[in-house]
Order: structure tokens, then sequence, then C-alpha cells
């Protein structure tokens, strides 16, 4: 396949930032690298990368070019296993990603029962609450909350999750509770990675975008902070359900809750649906259905 294996190395010579490190990557020798992307500069007739004794830099060229092949070699390799795994169990090397708190308690334990079924699966659960991009980070699937807005994402739900506006008893006792929309700006609101809560007013939904001098990624340390009275926050319904039947947090705003929104399984578009993919995406979907394991209704 003319220029492929050129073509693979400048791609991953982007992706890793050196040649040496996309060497590694790729088992080869660092010289042999720069062969390739030499050979392909000169048979595309344009630089497609500036190379200094410390860092490389994209040209124009290099850009567009980059652009266009960043996903071919993900694709390529998907498209071997669909057709050499058409009649096989799920096999190889399987990188998903989720957000910290939800992954360990809910997507880690299925996922784990799913290796007992599936052995020759290898997998690779990163959890953070940082958006990773699937296809620059060569990504298999990711489990994301919320309205899914990345056209160039495919996604199948996995389950409805509900957010609460919330606070302690004592921030209660000492700055009063809200009782409409417009109220919020008068209170000290705490928000995480999102600077807006979600509420439905007259039946439509309503983003309200909130201000703090409070602010965490961590769904943990926010929930905590609510606890001991620093202010009001907007939080899943897994965090605050316990919190809610002992009484130490307060629904607030309860004519404003928001229905739901969903917990999607999301994967590249342009990635045809390995057998592994599939299987992951059904096992869990299976499970959150008939285990009820976020049941908004409880």
């Amino acid at each position: 396949m003319k220029n492929w294996e050129a073509m693979e190395a400048f791609v991953e010579v982007v992706r890793q930032g050196s040649f040496s490190a996309a060497a590694i990557k790729l088992s080869v020798s660092a010289s042999h690298i720069s062969r390739l992307v030499t050979q392909l500069e000169s048979e595309l007739g344009s630089t497609l990368l500036f190379r200094t004794t410390r860092r490389i830099r994209l040209s124009e060229a290099g850009e567009l070019y980059y652009q266009h092949c960043r996903g071919l070699p993900a694709a390529l390799s998907s498209a071997e296993e669909v057709i050499s795994s058409l009649n096989q169990a799920p096999i190889g090397s399987f990188k998903m990603t989720c957000a910290t708190t939800f992954g360990e308690r809910y997507i880690a334990p299925v996922m784990n029962d799913f290796l007992t079924t599936h052995p020759k699966i290898e997998l690779d659960l990163h959890l953070t609450n940082r958006a990773v991009d699937l296809i620059e980070e060569n990504y298999d699937l990711a489990i994301r909350m919320g309205a899914m807005k990345d056209s160039s994402l495919l996604s199948r739900r996995l389950c409805d999750r509900q957010e609460f506006l919330c606070a302690s008893r004592e921030y209660i006792d000492q700055y009063g509770m809200p009782h409409t929309l417009s109220e919020l700006n008068k209170h000290k609101c705490l928000i995480g990675s999102k600077n807006h809560w979600l509420f439905q007013q007259n039946g439509q939904r309503k983003e309200v975008k909130v201000s703090s001098q409070w602010r965490s990624n961590s769904g943990l340390a926010l929930l905590d902070a609510v606890k001991k009275g620093l202010g009001i926050a907007q939080l899943p319904d897994y965090y605050v359900r316990k919190e809610f039947d002992s009484g130490r947090l307060v629904p607030l705003l309860s004519q404003y809750q928001y229905p739901y929104s969903g917990v999607w399984l999301v994967y590249p578009k342009s990635q045809t649906p390995s057998p592994k993919l599939k299987a992951v995406c059904d096992f869990l979907i299976h499970r959150f259905e008939h285990d009820k394991i976020l049941d908004i209704s409880t």
C-alpha cells in the first residue's frame, strides 16, 4: 500500500511529539522513522515537519495532512480485526475511559465481571474527569454524561441519571433556601467541571450559568464541601442519595428538577464496531438494565 508505512510513521511522530518516541511506539529505529517521513515529504512535494534539536512543529501542509490521516491507522487496524475476528470470541487490547467516581463505583466492577468470561481481552481502563480525545488518544470507548454534542462520535445510551441541587442543613440555617432560579446569584455556589447547572422551567430544559470562588473537577471534593456547609451545588444522584436519606443534605428547587440526563457509551464514528467493542457495549447495557445498577427511581 503506497506510502502507508510512511504515513503511519508521520502520524505517530505528531502524536508522540518526537521521532524517538514514535520509534519506540512502532518498534523501529528513530533513523528509520526519519527516513520514512523524509521520503513522504519528497513524494508529496511539501515540508510536513519543521525540525529543531529540541522539538518538531507542523507546517501548514503538515497540519492538513495530519488532520486527514490521523484516524487511518486505527481504521485499518479495526478493519483487519473485524475480518479476522468474524467467527472468533472478542480478543485483543481494549482501551476505555470514564469519569473517576462513576468508573470506580459502577464501570470497573462490571468490566471485571466481563473479563471473567472474556479472558482474551486486555483491558486498559483509564479513569479521569478530563474529556479525552478518543481518536487522538486511541481510545476504543468512552463513557460520558449529559447531552452528546460531538457529531464526530457515535453513542449508545447506557442508563439515565439525575442531578440534584443540594445544600447542608447548616448552610440553610445560616443563609436560607433559594425559592427561584433567579435567587441563585445571592447564594454561595460551588461548581465542578461545568460552569452551568441544569434545570427544567415551564417544561423546557434550562441551563443556568453560575460563578463561584470554589471549584473542583472532583465530585467527592464537591460533595465534601457541600456537607461542610460551604455552599450549594448540583451533584448526580449517586453522590447524594445516601445523604438525602440520612438528612445530612437537603434537595433544593425541586420544582425545577430536570427529569434525567443520559449516560452514554461513545466511540469514534469512523470505527466499524469490532466484536470486542460490541461485546463490551452489549454487556454493559445488559448489566445496567438487568441489575438496575443506576436506577433513578430508587
